[in-house]
Protein backbone atom coordinates (compact mmCIF):
# COMPACT_ATOMS: atom_id res chain seq x y z
CA UNK A 1 0.00 0.00 0.00
CA UNK A 2 2.96 2.32 0.44
CA UNK A 3 4.56 1.68 -2.95
CA UNK A 4 2.82 4.58 -4.76
CA UNK A 5 4.55 6.98 -2.41
CA UNK A 6 8.04 6.06 -3.65
CA UNK A 7 7.88 7.75 -7.10
CA UNK A 8 6.50 10.90 -5.52
CA UNK A 9 9.38 10.98 -3.04
CA UNK A 10 11.90 10.51 -5.86
CA UNK A 11 10.40 13.43 -7.81
CA UNK A 12 10.49 15.69 -4.78
CA UNK A 13 14.13 14.88 -4.10
CA UNK A 14 14.91 15.61 -7.72
CA UNK A 15 13.31 19.04 -7.44
CA UNK A 16 15.30 19.82 -4.29
CA UNK A 17 18.54 18.69 -5.91
CA UNK A 18 17.81 20.82 -9.00
CA UNK A 19 17.05 23.87 -6.87
CA UNK A 20 20.26 23.48 -4.92
CA UNK A 21 22.23 23.24 -8.15
CA UNK A 22 21.10 26.68 -9.37
CA UNK A 23 23.96 29.22 -9.54
CA UNK A 24 23.79 31.87 -6.85
CA UNK A 25 24.23 35.56 -7.57
CA UNK A 26 27.50 36.82 -6.03
CA UNK A 27 26.99 39.22 -3.14
CA UNK A 28 29.04 41.47 -0.90
CA UNK A 29 30.13 40.08 2.44
CA UNK A 30 28.86 43.20 4.21
CA UNK A 31 26.93 46.11 2.70
CA UNK A 32 25.41 49.30 4.11
CA UNK A 33 23.23 51.61 2.04
CA UNK A 34 21.13 54.53 3.26
CA UNK A 35 19.93 57.94 2.07
CA UNK A 36 22.65 60.60 2.29
CA UNK A 37 22.24 62.92 5.25
CA UNK A 38 23.38 65.90 3.18
CA UNK A 39 22.68 66.06 -0.55
CA UNK A 40 25.39 67.82 -2.55
CA UNK A 41 23.76 68.10 -5.99
CA UNK A 42 24.85 67.09 -9.51
CA UNK A 43 28.13 69.08 -9.52
CA UNK A 44 29.61 67.03 -6.67
CA UNK A 45 27.63 63.80 -6.31
CA UNK A 46 28.19 60.28 -7.65
CA UNK A 47 31.59 59.86 -5.97
CA UNK A 48 32.53 56.19 -6.40
CA UNK A 49 35.68 54.49 -5.11
CA UNK A 50 36.95 50.98 -5.81
CA UNK A 51 39.44 49.43 -3.40
CA UNK A 52 41.06 45.96 -3.23
CA UNK A 53 38.55 44.85 -0.61
CA UNK A 54 35.42 46.84 -1.36
CA UNK A 55 33.29 49.45 -3.05
CA UNK A 56 32.19 52.85 -1.74
CA UNK A 57 29.71 55.38 -3.05
CA UNK A 58 29.15 58.81 -1.52
CA UNK A 59 26.12 60.87 -2.50
CA UNK A 60 25.48 58.50 -5.39
CA UNK A 61 22.17 58.48 -7.21
CA UNK A 62 20.32 55.28 -7.92
CA UNK A 63 20.78 56.03 -11.60
CA UNK A 64 24.55 56.04 -11.15
CA UNK A 65 24.48 52.75 -9.22
CA UNK A 66 22.38 51.15 -11.97
CA UNK A 67 24.78 52.45 -14.63
CA UNK A 68 27.71 51.03 -12.66
CA UNK A 69 25.97 47.67 -12.22
CA UNK A 70 25.15 47.34 -15.92
CA UNK A 71 28.37 48.94 -17.22
CA UNK A 72 26.58 51.70 -19.09
CA UNK A 73 26.30 55.49 -18.99
CA UNK A 74 23.71 57.59 -17.22
CA UNK A 75 21.81 58.32 -20.44
CA UNK A 76 21.44 54.59 -20.98
CA UNK A 77 19.36 54.32 -17.79
CA UNK A 78 15.72 55.28 -18.37
CA UNK A 79 13.22 55.92 -15.59
CA UNK A 80 11.61 58.44 -13.25
CA UNK A 81 13.43 61.79 -12.66
CA UNK A 82 14.06 61.03 -8.98
CA UNK A 83 16.48 58.27 -9.99
CA UNK A 84 18.98 61.01 -10.88
CA UNK A 85 18.24 63.28 -7.89
CA UNK A 86 17.96 61.26 -4.66
CA UNK A 87 21.39 60.58 -3.17
CA UNK A 88 22.64 57.59 -1.17
CA UNK A 89 25.74 56.45 0.71
CA UNK A 90 26.85 52.89 0.10
CA UNK A 91 29.74 50.97 1.63
CA UNK A 92 30.41 47.33 0.78
CA UNK A 93 33.13 44.77 1.55
CA UNK A 94 34.06 42.03 -0.88
CA UNK A 95 34.13 38.43 0.33
CA UNK A 96 37.56 36.82 0.51
CA UNK A 97 38.81 35.77 -2.92
CA UNK A 98 36.38 37.99 -4.87
CA UNK A 99 37.69 40.39 -7.49
CA UNK A 100 36.68 43.79 -8.83
CA UNK A 101 35.14 42.20 -11.92
CA UNK A 102 32.40 40.71 -9.70
CA UNK A 103 31.31 44.04 -8.23
CA UNK A 104 28.73 44.84 -10.97
CA UNK A 105 26.86 41.58 -10.28
CA UNK A 106 27.08 42.21 -6.55
CA UNK A 107 25.65 45.69 -7.07
CA UNK A 108 22.74 44.17 -8.97
CA UNK A 109 22.01 42.01 -5.94
CA UNK A 110 22.03 45.09 -3.69
CA UNK A 111 19.72 46.99 -6.03
CA UNK A 112 17.31 44.09 -6.23
CA UNK A 113 17.27 43.30 -2.50
CA UNK A 114 17.51 46.78 -0.96
CA UNK A 115 15.77 48.96 -3.57
CA UNK A 116 13.37 46.32 -4.91
CA UNK A 117 14.60 47.25 -8.37
CA UNK A 118 12.62 45.93 -11.32
CA UNK A 119 14.08 46.59 -14.75
CA UNK A 120 14.33 45.31 -18.27
CA UNK A 121 16.75 45.85 -21.14
CA UNK A 122 15.93 47.07 -24.62
CA UNK A 123 17.54 48.96 -27.49
CA UNK A 124 16.69 52.47 -28.60
CA UNK A 125 17.75 54.66 -31.50
CA UNK A 126 19.88 57.59 -30.35
CA UNK A 127 22.90 59.67 -31.24
CA UNK A 128 26.12 58.62 -29.53
CA UNK A 129 29.82 59.37 -29.59
CA UNK A 130 32.18 56.45 -29.99
CA UNK A 131 35.66 56.63 -28.46
CA UNK A 132 38.09 54.75 -30.69
CA UNK A 133 41.81 54.24 -31.19
CA UNK A 134 43.29 56.69 -33.71
CA UNK A 135 44.95 55.66 -36.99
CA UNK A 136 48.45 55.80 -35.49
CA UNK A 137 47.57 53.70 -32.45
CA UNK A 138 47.20 54.74 -28.81
CA UNK A 139 49.84 56.90 -27.12
CA UNK A 140 48.80 55.71 -23.67
CA UNK A 141 49.59 52.43 -21.93
CA UNK A 142 48.05 50.56 -18.98
CA UNK A 143 49.79 50.95 -15.66
CA UNK A 144 51.05 48.10 -13.52
CA UNK A 145 48.59 46.66 -11.02
CA UNK A 146 48.84 48.48 -7.70
CA UNK A 147 51.02 51.22 -9.16
CA UNK A 148 51.24 54.45 -7.19
CA UNK A 149 49.36 57.46 -8.59
CA UNK A 150 51.53 59.60 -10.87
CA UNK A 151 52.16 63.29 -10.17
CA UNK A 152 49.27 65.39 -11.43
CA UNK A 153 49.77 67.95 -14.17
CA UNK A 154 46.96 69.52 -16.16
CA UNK A 155 43.78 67.46 -16.50
CA UNK A 156 44.56 64.20 -14.71
CA UNK A 157 42.79 60.87 -15.25
CA UNK A 158 43.24 57.43 -13.69
CA UNK A 159 40.90 54.53 -14.40
CA UNK A 160 39.49 52.24 -17.07
CA UNK A 161 38.66 53.49 -20.54
CA UNK A 162 34.96 52.91 -19.84
CA UNK A 163 35.26 55.41 -17.00
CA UNK A 164 37.11 57.82 -19.28
CA UNK A 165 34.24 57.58 -21.77
CA UNK A 166 31.81 58.42 -18.94
CA UNK A 167 33.91 61.45 -18.04
CA UNK A 168 33.98 62.65 -21.65
CA UNK A 169 30.17 62.48 -21.85
CA UNK A 170 29.98 65.09 -19.07
CA UNK A 171 32.90 67.15 -20.38
CA UNK A 172 31.27 67.51 -23.78
CA UNK A 173 28.32 69.35 -22.21
CA UNK A 174 30.54 72.23 -21.04
CA UNK A 175 29.84 75.28 -23.25
CA UNK A 176 32.46 77.57 -24.74
CA UNK A 177 33.82 80.09 -22.19
CA UNK A 178 32.87 83.68 -22.90
CA UNK A 179 35.19 85.26 -20.34
CA UNK A 180 38.47 84.18 -18.78
CA UNK A 181 37.17 85.33 -15.39
CA UNK A 182 33.84 83.50 -15.46
CA UNK A 183 33.96 79.70 -14.92
CA UNK A 184 31.72 77.48 -17.02
CA UNK A 185 29.93 74.34 -15.85
CA UNK A 186 28.64 71.21 -17.46
CA UNK A 187 24.98 71.43 -18.34
CA UNK A 188 22.28 69.84 -20.42
CA UNK A 189 21.71 66.18 -21.19
CA UNK A 190 24.96 64.34 -22.01
CA UNK A 191 25.23 62.37 -25.24
CA UNK A 192 26.46 58.85 -24.39
CA UNK A 193 30.12 58.19 -25.15
CA UNK A 194 30.71 54.50 -25.80
CA UNK A 195 34.13 52.95 -25.27
CA UNK A 196 35.05 51.23 -28.53
CA UNK A 197 38.82 51.33 -28.00
CA UNK A 198 39.20 47.74 -26.89
CA UNK A 199 41.90 48.93 -24.46
CA UNK A 200 41.94 46.89 -21.25
CA UNK A 201 43.39 47.71 -17.86
CA UNK A 202 43.90 50.83 -15.76
CA UNK A 203 45.27 53.93 -17.47
CA UNK A 204 46.73 57.08 -15.97
CA UNK A 205 47.58 60.19 -17.96
CA UNK A 206 47.51 63.97 -18.02
CA UNK A 207 45.86 66.05 -20.72
CA UNK A 208 46.81 69.63 -21.56
CA UNK A 209 43.50 71.06 -22.70
CA UNK A 210 44.43 74.71 -23.14
CA UNK A 211 40.84 76.05 -23.33
CA UNK A 212 40.20 78.95 -25.68
CA UNK A 213 37.51 81.62 -25.52
CA UNK A 214 34.70 80.80 -27.93
CA UNK A 215 35.79 77.14 -28.27
CA UNK A 216 33.47 74.51 -26.84
CA UNK A 217 34.76 71.59 -24.79
CA UNK A 218 34.00 69.01 -27.48
CA UNK A 219 36.33 70.74 -29.95
CA UNK A 220 39.02 71.15 -27.28
CA UNK A 221 38.83 67.49 -26.28
CA UNK A 222 38.74 66.28 -29.89
CA UNK A 223 42.11 67.98 -30.51
CA UNK A 224 43.57 66.58 -27.29
CA UNK A 225 42.36 63.04 -27.96
CA UNK A 226 43.95 62.98 -31.40
CA UNK A 227 47.12 64.96 -30.66
CA UNK A 228 48.03 63.74 -27.18
CA UNK A 229 46.37 60.36 -26.54
CA UNK A 230 46.20 58.73 -29.96
CA UNK A 231 42.42 58.39 -29.71
CA UNK A 232 39.53 59.76 -31.73
CA UNK A 233 35.85 60.51 -31.23
CA UNK A 234 33.16 59.79 -33.83
CA UNK A 235 29.51 60.83 -33.83
CA UNK A 236 27.05 58.18 -34.93
CA UNK A 237 23.39 57.29 -34.67
CA UNK A 238 22.32 53.75 -34.02
CA UNK A 239 20.73 51.19 -31.76
CA UNK A 240 21.95 51.58 -28.18
CA UNK A 241 21.25 49.19 -25.29
CA UNK A 242 19.39 50.86 -22.40
CA UNK A 243 18.23 49.75 -18.95
CA UNK A 244 14.60 50.67 -18.35
CA UNK A 245 13.64 50.99 -14.68
CA UNK A 246 10.09 49.69 -14.20
CA UNK A 247 9.98 50.19 -10.43
CA UNK A 248 12.26 50.94 -7.48
CA UNK A 249 11.94 52.02 -3.85
CA UNK A 250 13.14 55.51 -2.91
CA UNK A 251 14.12 54.34 0.58
CA UNK A 252 16.34 51.24 0.70
CA UNK A 253 15.45 48.34 2.94
CA UNK A 254 17.21 48.08 6.32
CA UNK A 255 20.85 47.14 6.64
Amino acid sequence: MRLPLVPVLVVQLGVIAFANAQPTQPSFEVVSVRPSQHEVGPDYNNQITYSPDGFTGRNVTLKRLIAEAWHCQLDQVVGQPWLDHNEYDLAARLPEGAGKEQIPLMLRSVLTERFRLKEHSETRQMRVYELEVGPGGPRIHPIAAGGAPAPKSGFHFRGEMRQFADLLAVQFTIPAPESANVPVRAGGTPTPVLDKTGLQGIYEFDVDLGPELGTDEFTTWKRALEGQLGLKIESRKGEVAVVVVDDAAKVPMGN
